[in-house]
């Protein structure tokens, strides 16, 4: 009983408060198709030498990022983590510090968290910034369902170049929603859409992604015109940081809420996560927005201090006046971008953003002169879409066994969708050298021969 301490009585009497005959109607509203019934293939137990021998020979199977020249992005990017990062997160305080409740004792976390958000609401061009949400998809979730609490409309207007797994989620959260309805349009890899004919004075915000999934860079400002002609919102979003370096922000571009995906700076890939995700919007919406605020001010002897300004969460306040229960902050991954944010500096963040499109400007020019390969984009940041003459799928598969990473099959994150099947998006950052880029051009030409 050491890891398992309730009993059946203790489950039985849970059962009973919440309202429910079993354990299997609290999944009630997990399809059936995507349940399992049981641990297929897995023992009962093994000692943890066992374990740690059958994990290692399972991950000796990935090829890693580092070892071969690598070129996918799609929404989580590899970039250089300068060391001084992980040696500072490593610092105990650092490491085992956690939720700031008292402030009094963890200063250090709430000045840290401070600096965050006054680096994020200068990177997004928004007023403020909240202490970060788990990461960009449920951050534009959380944007979309704070719109419609600022608009009193349910109506959000989704564009073709939203990023599938971060329109997925805004679908997942939203759909019970009453009265609540979600238009997504069609796939749009070259940014041509017609956005502006979906807004209606039934929007309560459009979700605009630039660059987009597909690497297309997006102005904003019509769209965000059109729609504060129809008392709506416009939601930024972002999954590469990087390109606020060398972008236009989307505050500039009249967008009221900027999400995104901060991974970029100072956290690596890990398999998906943890990640850290980026909010921010104006001041006249703070009071809406998810998630913890950290403000500054002084103490009984007049020193300057920190303290949580806003908290929304269950957590800290009434159940049915808190914004969300999905908005934690992702406070070690904060620190992380941050000291990486110091350490580049506003003009060291340019200068990275500038080798990032160079690259990926090299690279597009390098694959456009293969037969039968089309780059799609004619406005992109360190990230574009190719078509190739084949089953993109298929050519991904034979780029890997010939030691080479080469971007994301289009399909895999659009199954079953028609016009994909042969779209490549490819990222181009500044690890990739020169003789990464040949690498890329000379397997492509072999597995499309």
């Amino acid at each position: 009983m050491r890891y398992l301490p309730l009993s059946n009585n203790d489950r039985a009497d849970m059962l009973g408060r919440v309202g429910v005959d079993s354990i299997d109607a609290l999944f009630a509203d997990i399809p059936a198709n995507m349940q399992i019934e049981d641990l297929e293939n897995l023992p009962r137990r093994k000692s943890e030498m066992e374990v740690e021998r059958v994990l290692s020979r399972m991950a000796s199977k990935n090829v890693s990022a580092s070892s071969v020249p690598f070129f996918v992005g799609a929404g989580a990017y590899k970039h250089h983590v300068p060391a001084t990062v992980d040696h500072l997160i490593q610092r105990s305080e650092f490491l085992t510090s956690y939720t700031p409740y008292q402030p009094e004792i963890t200063q250090g976390t709430l000045q840290a968290l401070f600096e965050f958000q006054t680096q994020v609401a200068n990177l997004t061009g928004m007023e403020v910034a909240n202490a970060s949400m788990y990461d960009g998809s449920t951050g534009a979730a959380e944007a979309v369902l704070m719109a419609h609490r600022i608009t009193k409309k349910k109506k959000a207007v989704l564009s073709g170049g939203l990023h599938p797994q971060y329109r997925e989620v805004i679908e997942g959260i939203t759909h019970q929603l009453p009265g609540g309805s979600v238009v997504s349009m069609p796939a749009d890899p070259m940014g041509t859409e017609d956005i502006l004919a979906q807004i209606d004075d039934e929007t309560s915000c459009v979700v605009v992604q630039s660059p987009s999934f597909y690497g297309q860079l997006i102005d904003l400002k019509p769209i965000a015109d059109k729609a504060h002609e129809h008392k709506a919102l416009l939601i930024a979003v972002f999954t590469e940081v990087i390109s606020l370096g060398l972008v236009e922000s989307p505050g500039a571009q009249g967008a009221d809420i900027v999400v995104g995906e901060g991974q970029s700076l100072g956290n690596p890939l890990t398999f998906g996560g943890p990640y850290v995700g980026l909010f921010a919007t104006r001041q006249k919406y703070v009071r809406n927005m998810p998630g913890r605020v950290c403000g500054e001010t002084k103490d009984a002897e007049g020193k300057r201090g920190f303290v949580l300004t806003l908290s929304t969460r269950e957590q800290h306040i009434r159940r049915d006046k808190a914004t969300s229960n999905i908005c934690t902050n992702s406070g070690l991954c904060c620190l992380a971008f941050s000291i990486h944010m110091t350490l580049l500096g506003e003009t060291g963040l340019k200068k990275l953003a500038r080798i990032n499109h160079t690259n990926a400007i090299k690279l597009a020019d390098m694959l456009a002169g293969i037969e039968g390969v089309e780059v799609l984009n004619d406005s992109f940041f360190n990230e574009f879409t190719i078509r190739v003459p084949a089953n993109a799928d298929d050519v991904i598969e034979a780029l890997a066994v010939n030691g080479v990473l080469g971007g994301l099959p289009v399909s895999r994150l659009e199954p079953g969708k028609d016009g994909v099947q042969d779209l490549i998006v490819v990222a181009a950052t500044e690890v990739n050298t020169d003789e990464d880029r040949a690498a890329f051009v000379s397997a492509l030409k072999e597995v499309l021969a």
